[in-house]
């Protein structure tokens, strides 16, 4: 911090307006909140633990989350955690594999459960070591949640023991068309944003209906699983797990463009002399990315608790973040990169209605679009994908309309403001008429042809206000003789 401080003094002013307003405010072992976090059970407390060991990311948002839904939520990425890691694990054989993927659902709820068969290497094998904690637990969720969650995990064992065998048949499994990579995706992230889209509606805190959103749902883990895949793209290759689907990254377009071959296989592109063809290559996989956008903004904006909305948006904004800056940037092709902790924490502490995080992603596109070039061959489609997150922002939050601590404001220099006063004037006309025709209706009387009373013109209106003067003086000047000549009688 204080390196920052000297290297980068806003980044140092951001990360520690962050630590001290923006950080975990729930404590979950405090004495008021045992009944929801179940922090008084030896077996809860070590899932919480394990929840921290296992997710940087995910485990601040979880804890904050209103009631027991932190604790539900726990457990939840727990078995899922536990289900990537067999499935992750090479080490294991495919005939252990297989039966263990598609019934652990059922395994992972029987009490004093747990499996040891994991690499010494694989880095969340503990999870499972120890899973009886995790069992122990499920068996104390209410069944509303814990139907949810078997669910889920049932459909996610399956689709991942497909692939997982598809890798033994294939050494190494190779996704060849984007139909392969969305249900791969779908599998591995989609199959969870529908699992917690359940367990929002289960838990009262969201509207019922929001559960049918499966499609939305399905979008946003999309969104997210495609960001890591792209991201960790050297990683994956050098553990040979090649995840971007040939039907993108093998486009002859792409090596045209170049004057080269197209890619024969995805280690071609971090070598040398290929960086144009590659990042073109890049250009195709973020493209396909940003066609999950909008549909993310939609979901967002259909949630009504604070904590639920925080818990969703940050991974977003994170993720449209991630797709800027590795967009056109050949570093990604030779190390993981992260966009810079100043930078997270901004975009955490401006996650907190849909739309700041609306504003987020137009910006983000911006920068993407501002990096394109003609040259690339996914240019307009690049353009038409940026263009829509535009679009949908000023659809739902024109930039025009400006929030003030004391309500809206508008700028009138903007040509929308005097559509949006046309339209108001119409609008008003229009109930005008339609009262006109409700009275009309009742009394009988057309009040369509009646005269409209005529303005005057301004020579006319000076006379007659002068005639009525005149008329009140004469008026009052002959009471005034009347009286006195009355009196001198008397």
């Amino acid at each position: 911090m204080l390196a920052l401080l000297v290297t980068h003094p806003f980044e140092f002013r951001t990360l520690l307006q962050y630590k001290l307003w923006h950080e975990g405010t729930r404590d979950i072992t405090a004495p008021n909140q045992l009944k929801h976090s179940g922090w008084d059970r030896q077996s809860m407390r070590r899932c919480w633990e394990f929840l921290d060991d296992t997710s940087r990311s995910f485990a601040g948002v979880i804890k904050e989350l209103d009631g027991d839904l932190a604790r539900v939520i726990c457990l939840f990425y727990l078995v899922l955690r536990a289900l990537d890691t067999i499935e992750d694990d090479m080490t294991l054989l495919d005939e252990t594999k297989q039966p263990l993927l598609r019934t652990f659902h059922v395994v992972a709820m029987k009490p004093g459960w747990t499996f040891t068969q994991n690499g010494p290497g694989e880095k969340d094998r503990q999870v499972l070591v120890e899973f009886n904690v995790v069992s122990d637990e499920l068996n104390l969720v209410e069944e509303r949640y814990r139907n949810v969650i078997v669910d889920t995990t049932k459909k996610m064992g399956i689709g991942m023991a497909d692939y997982a065998h598809r890798a033994v048949l294939t050494q190494p499994i190779y996704l060849e068309t984007i139909a392969d990579y969305d249900l791969y995706c779908h599998f591995v992230a989609g199959i969870v944003g529908e699992g917690l889209t359940r367990l929002w509606s289960a838990s009262g805190k969201e509207v019922a209906w929001l559960g049918e959103q499966l499609e939305l749902a399905n979008s946003m883990g999309l969104m997210l699983q495609k960001t890591n895949i792209i991201r960790d793209y050297r990683e994956d290759v050098e553990e040979r797990r090649y995840f971007w689907p040939r039907e993108i990254w093998g486009r002859e377009i792409y090596g045209t463009a170049c004057g080269r071959p197209a890619f024969k296989d995805m280690e071609d592109m971090y070598k040398p002399g290929n960086e144009q063809q590659a990042l073109w290559a890049l250009s195709g996989m973020v493209v396909d990315v940003l066609g999950h956008a909008v549909d993310s903004l939609d979901y967002l904006r259909l949630l009504k608790t604070q904590t639920v909305f925080n818990f969703c948006a940050i991974p977003q904004t994170m993720a449209i973040a991630t797709l800027g800056l590795c967009f056109m940037n050949y570093d990604m092709f030779q190390r993981n990169i992260k966009i810079r902790r100043a930078e997270a924490a901004s975009l955490i502490m401006r996650s907190s209605n849909p739309r700041d995080v609306a504003y987020i992603f137009r910006d983000y596109a911006r920068r993407i679009h501002q990096k394109a070039i003609p040259e690339d061959p996914s240019f307009l489609q690049l353009s038409i994908a940026c263009g829509k997150i535009e679009q949908w922002c000023e659809h739902y939050y024109p930039s025009f309309v400006q929030m003030r601590p004391s309500g809206q404001t508008f700028d009138s220099s903007d040509a929308r403001y005097r559509i949006m006063e046309a339209a108001q004037k119409r609008d008003k006309e229009m109930q005008i008429q339609k009262r006109v025709q409700e009275i009309s209706g009742k009394t009988g009387v057309n009040l369509h042809n009646q005269r409209p009373p005529q303005e005057l013109p301004t020579w006319e209106l000076v006379m007659l206000i002068g005639a009525v003067f005149a008329l009140i003086i004469a008026v009052g000047v002959g009471g005034f003789f009347l009286l006195v000549k009355f009196i001198g009688q008397e």
